[in-house]
């Protein structure tokens, strides 16, 4: 039997980095061996001294190729096996395990926008669609673009496995947005990069460019992020846990030292405006949409649950957000427990 496996990496593009990948072939699936890379041709290493390695960490069936076909998501190290400074999951994994105890997950709202050239999907040619309004969640030619496109992504990524758990169009022409989780923080931001992958890989199809960017539009336009809910056992039981969760994110440096890691553009997206916080200033606050974390208003009525960052923009790494929420989040938990 011979197996086409699709080795899928983040390469060291800055500031944002991209998705590459190759096909290896392989005559069964029982192993997944180790592969090597030009690290000089993706932005991570030099021509003198190229070689770096590909480590499979997370595999799916290839919902593109069907059969046996794998999709194979990969850290990417050094030939001495360590890993290489682009490789964000490396720094997650001891997080992820230090605070397993606390039984963190998240699920993640990912926005993005189709592109045709250098337009989005649904701008005419030379002026602007009618003002944002009614493209969020609507239906009809004259509000929706690249329904197509959504769909079959769902339909490839349900048939992957992977923890998708909505889609819904969203308020400026031409973007959507889907859902991933709720998913342990390893768990979660694998999925996430994959559903990514199969979206362009998709819209490649339809020589459509899927773009990540914030701030895709200028002007009065909505921004493009990647809402990020989180919760702990504790906080899913009580609401005390959601208010430390909440003041632990606001407290100090920790405001800006988030946003500074939550993508490229930040400054751009959120200006206070269009259901965003100003960058530089920390709020939360129940059922509020201007602030930067949200607590929605069932768990105010509940007293349990999750909260939902809204900072992070749609380019931000999964591996980078869902470290620094749980490092922050999870550490005040745990010190509040031993008081």
């Amino acid at each position: 039997m011979t197996i086409k496996a699709e080795y899928i990496w983040i390469d060291g593009t800055q500031p944002t980095a991209k998705l590459r990948s190759k096909t290896k072939i392989l005559a069964d699936r029982s192993e997944l061996p180790r592969w090597g890379f030009d690290g000089s041709s993706t932005n991570q290493a030099e021509g003198h001294s190229s070689d770096l390695v590909l480590e499979p960490v997370f595999s799916c069936p290839d919902p593109i190729r069907g059969g046996d076909h794998l999709l194979v998501l990969c850290e990417v190290l050094h030939t001495d096996l360590t890993p290489h400074p682009s490789n964000t999951r490396a720094l997650l994994r001891p997080v992820a395990e230090k605070f397993a105890d606390q039984e963190p997950i998240f699920g993640i709202e990912q926005e993005y926008t189709f592109l045709k050239g250098d337009r989005p999907l649904g701008f005419p040619e030379g002026g602007f669609p009618a003002p944002q309004g009614g493209y969020y969640c609507g239906v009809g030619a004259g509000e929706i673009f690249g329904r197509e496109i959504v769909e079959k992504h769902l339909d490839l990524c349900l048939a992957a496995g992977l923890g998708l758990s909505g889609i819904n169009a969203e308020v400026m022409p031409g973007q959507w947005e889907f859902q991933v989780g709720a998913l342990a923080p390893l768990e979660v931001s694998d999925h996430m990069w994959v559903a990514r992958w199969l979206l362009h890989r998709v819209a490649e199809e339809f020589g459509v460019t899927a773009s990540l960017e914030a701030k895709p539009a200028k002007g009065d336009w909505n921004g493009a992020g990647a809402h990020t809910n989180f919760s702990t056992r504790a906080m899913r039981e009580g609401y005390d846990a959601i208010i430390t969760a909440c003041e632990a994110l606001g407290e100090g440096d920790k405001p800006l030292e988030h946003v500074r890691q939550y993508g490229t553009g930040i400054e751009d997206r959120l200006t206070g405006a269009h259901e965003t916080a100003p960058w530089d200033q920390y709020s939360y606050g129940a059922s509020d949409r201007g602030a930067s974390v949200r607590i929605p208003w069932q768990v105010e009525v509940e007293k349990k649950g999750y909260i939902e960052d809204r900072r992070p923009n749609a380019n931000v790494d999964p591996y980078v957000v869902t470290r620094l929420i749980v490092d922050t989040c999870c550490t005040e938990l745990a010190r509040r427990e031993q008081i």
